[in-house]
């Protein structure tokens, strides 16, 4: 008999899951060496980054998996409610369940021991996996969530893997390290420009292609000035836009524009590592950084006071970036950033242009953005 470990991922891919991210769980180690060696593998900085790019690879036709710890899903659950069930996207999650099992560490016992607890009070379906016999709920569960865009989570109880024979097969990495130094802090204009008015100045090369936008007044901002059904508007979910994005880069050759902002990025700064690290040149991350945070009464960010963005997606490894605040200046960073990916900081007055709300429904928003996707992209793997 093989190991569980095997059939686990037989039954992934018989399922056709071909997109999948983690973090690391002692407990499920040796699967998660092989599930990164057998799958289109994203590496993740936080949880909730996960359900952001495993959400627009979703988008993208892509059959997603996550693979995390219990204490994981405290760190994810708004974003599974407000973009991955809001929005009716397929994902099955799969949870090494700590604190239920021989467990050492004192820690994990309380989100471990209440997860089916908080789980059903979230109204977010699960199947708990106690022994080998029981991968077959599995193979039951996951043709349903992809047939009907479901959210599924499989809680894993370690003593699935116990005895196993399966071996670790992860290579050492022999990539060269490459440290990108952080430039100083670059001189530039102040800005004299509102967020709308970015948008407006850059709407004509939105022109087909992928933009996924903040949420808040972002989106309706950027609904107002030019709608396409290649514009992916958040709803909800801060933090997320970015994220989303790297998912729908990894899946698709066009051009995938993400129009984020300062609040929403000092939310899961990780995201730049991780597109740093997974190098989508087909992705562009405009920040447009107004210090303040619009959506809720226009209180002040840090990049007020103390952090530079652009230095910050630097540091996390991303070379190729610009900072504007002029017309003219924009202009010329959406001219000569090449090679994805790639950062604009754009520095932005603050305050909302006086729009009204998006008319059009959250389901509708996706169903046109996927038939845009279906109707003129190629899946990249």
């Amino acid at each position: 008999m093989y190991p569980p470990e095997e059939e686990l991922i037989a039954l992934l891919k018989k399922a056709g899951i071909d997109f999948v991210a983690s973090l690391p769980c002692e407990k499920i180690s040796v699967l998660l060496d092989m599930v990164s060696a057998r799958f289109f593998h994203v590496p993740l900085t936080r949880e909730e980054e996960g359900v952001g790019i495993c959400a627009g690879a979703a988008l993208a036709g892509r059959r997603t998996a996550m693979f995390v710890q219990s204490s994981g899903i405290g760190n994810m659950i708004n974003a599974l409610l407000s973009l991955t069930q809001f929005y009716s996207l397929p994902l099955a999650v799969f949870v090494s369940q700590r604190g239920v099992y021989k467990e050492k560490i004192a820690a994990q016992l309380p989100m471990g021991q209440r997860l089916p607890e908080i789980l059903r009070g979230a109204g977010i379906a699960y199947s708990t996996i106690s022994s080998r016999d029981d991968l077959i709920i599995a193979a039951d569960k996951l043709p349903v969530v992809f047939e009907n865009d479901e959210l599924h989570i499989f809680l894993m109880n370690p003593a699935v893997w116990e005895g196993s024979t399966a071996k670790s097969s992860r290579p050492l990495d022999q990539r060269p390290v490459v440290c990108m130094v952080p430039e100083k802090r670059r001189e530039i204009s102040p800005p004299v420009l509102t967020r709308y008015e970015i948008i407006e100045i850059l709407a004509t090369s939105l022109e087909n292609c992928v933009v996924v936008c903040n949420l808040g007044w972002p989106s309706k901002e950027l609904y107002d000035l030019k709608d396409q059904p290649s514009h992916f508007y958040m709803l909800g979910s801060m933090g997320m836009a970015s994220p989303l994005g790297l998912g729908i880069s990894l899946s698709t050759e066009k051009e995938v524009i993400v129009i984020d902002g300062d609040g929403s990025l000092l939310m899961n700064p990780g995201v730049l590592a991780t597109a740093a690290h997974l190098g989508p040149e087909n992705l562009t991350i405009l920040a447009i950084d107004n210090s303040s945070y619009g959506s809720t009464g226009s209180q002040e960010t840090l990049t007020g006071s103390c952090v530079d963005l652009e230095l910050v997606a630097r540091g996390f490894g991303i070379g190729n970036t610009a900072k504007a605040a002029t017309k003219e200046e924009l202009l010329a960073a959406t001219v000569n950033v090449r090679g994805g990916p790639k950062f604009i900081h754009a520095l932005a007055l603050p305050g909302n242009h006086d729009v009204p709300n998006i008319p059009i429904g959250h389901i509708a928003i996706r169903d046109r953005f996927r038939e845009f996707l279906r109707g003129q992209e190629e899946t990249r793997y």
